[in-house]
């Protein structure tokens, strides 16, 4: 009989008891059902654990609302939150035995050990201990009961599915089933280095396999370490959904791109689209675009790709709904192109973000539309006559999709809406529609308008 490992692999080769890193999963876990993102709590963790870590907790938010139904019926009474966070890591983990990370009796043994060496739960650990072992004991049984029970069988909140069976009638099965599946790595290659076909040799020439997606996009069969591409760090590529890449051809559609332009990306961080932007400008262009982010230190992180790249905006730190701080400081004269990927609920990178689901608040999605209409409504009377403003979010929900434009164009009779995919439903390599093209293969979902301001 294979023996069961105990030592997980962590980062360059290193290894750590794999207690330690269900303990370490359970408490990031627990910061995240108190309502800090993943992506902030794993900061938290040590370097070399974070890679162990991040994989084990992604897979346990994919399964959350399965382990939990599973607890409520182990338990009476929900257990204090250390101890909750734990025993939920564990059941999501080894609920599926097919998508088990390891042997569920050394997840159930290494659980333990995790409850004795964490001061919160090592009280507990009887009890975690004998939870886990009735749940081996009692798994065929237990599995079905919870079967039919939505949050179990979707591992999303059930106002978050009814609100998907209302928006997308069709398709909502696809959206959460595609939510579920980890999401590929895809690289945006910079054109003005190199073609994406001779990007796609340089990576066969190091045995990493790959295949185009979109005009610029290459997805990898498995992801790797950024530092292993070539000339990454040169700025030949970088790492964008297929979803996104989209955006920057879209918004200069039509638009003369051999003339001077003024282009403005309003919510600009991380930088991926300004940088795709101003990849996209033939040789010799002339162009002027200001990127603009209300955060300061995720302007950073503009400067930081931008300069990766060897490519260079303005780069301003506002509120792009207020142009009275920025508009003269970018030059006061209107725009021929505006990108605004607004601020939304994330609804359409669950798949890459699996916590954005527990985060969320039913009441999330009116705040934020009405965000949305703020920046739509602010930044309008910048676009010149016969520009282009497109309108972009990484949503599936309707209010900040569909019936954001439908409204914006209720209220301005000089907007006239140019083709675009509008809502981008979620796909990936197990659930892509029949005869679907590549341009839209195993991507995120987003929304997307493309709007034109009428001559006066």
């Amino acid at each position: 009989m294979r023996q069961a490992p105990t030592q997980a692999r962590t980062d360059a080769g290193a290894t750590a008891p794999l207690w330690q890193l269900l303990a370490t999963v359970a408490s990031t876990l627990q910061s995240v059902l108190a309502g800090r993102s993943a992506t902030a709590a794993l900061e938290t963790v040590a370097p070399s654990l974070r890679p162990g870590v991040q994989s084990l907790l992604y897979q346990t938010l994919r399964s959350l609302g399965r382990a939990q139904v599973l607890r409520s019926r182990l338990v009476a009474r929900t257990p204090p939150p250390p101890v909750d966070a734990l025993l939920c890591t564990a059941l999501a983990l080894c609920w599926h035995e097919a998508k088990a990370p390891y042997p569920a009796h050394t997840l159930l043994h290494q659980t333990v050990e995790a409850a004795k060496h964490r001061p919160a739960t090592r009280a507990q650990a009887g009890f975690v201990n004998a939870c886990l072992r009735r749940f081996l004991r009692e798994r065929a049984a237990l599995i079905a009961a919870t079967d039919a029970d939505p949050l179990a069988h979707w591992n999303h909140p059930p106002w978050w599915v009814r609100r998907l069976q209302i928006d997308h009638p069709q398709a909502w099965q696809q959206i959460l089933q595609a939510a579920d599946a980890p999401a590929p790595m895809v690289l945006r290659v910079n054109q003005q280095k190199c073609t994406p076909a001779q990007y796609l040799q340089a990576l066969e020439a190091i045995n990493i396999e790959a295949s185009p997606v979109g005009v610029s996009g290459l997805v990898l069969r498995r992801p790797v370490p950024v530092q292993q591409l070539p000339g990454f760090e040169a700025g030949w590529v970088s790492v964008q959904d297929a979803g996104a890449q989209l955006a920057a051809p879209l918004l200069l559609q039509g638009l003369n791109l051999h003339a001077p332009l003024r282009v403005l990306d309003a919510c600009a961080a991380p930088g991926g689209k300004t940088a795709h932007l101003l990849e996209l400008a033939p040789p010799g262009a002339s162009w002027h675009v200001t990127a603009l982010e209300v955060d300061a230190a995720r302007s950073g992180r503009i400067h930081a790709n931008l300069a990766r790249l060897g490519l260079h905006a303005q780069v301003l730190v506002a509120d792009a709904a207020c142009p009275q701080d920025w508009w003269r400081q970018s030059g006061g004269l209107p725009f021929d192109a505006i990108l605004l990927d607004a601020p939304c609920t994330a609804s359409g990178i669950v798949r890459r973000h699996p916590d954005v689901r527990w985060l969320r608040r039913p009441t999330d999605i009116d705040q934020l539309a009405a965000q949305q209409a703020r920046l739509l409504n602010a930044l309008w009377p910048l676009l010149r006559p016969g520009g282009r403003l497109l309108y972009c979010t990484c949503s599936v929900f309707r209010a900040e999709g569909e019936d954001q434009v439908q409204m914006f164009l209720a209220h301005h009779k000089d907007a006239a809406r140019m083709p675009a995919p509008g809502h981008l439903l979620p796909t990936s390599a197990d659930n892509r529609p029949t005869g679907q093209d590549d341009m839209h293969y195993d991507h995120d979902g987003f929304f997307y308008a493309l709007l034109e301001k009428k001559p006066a």
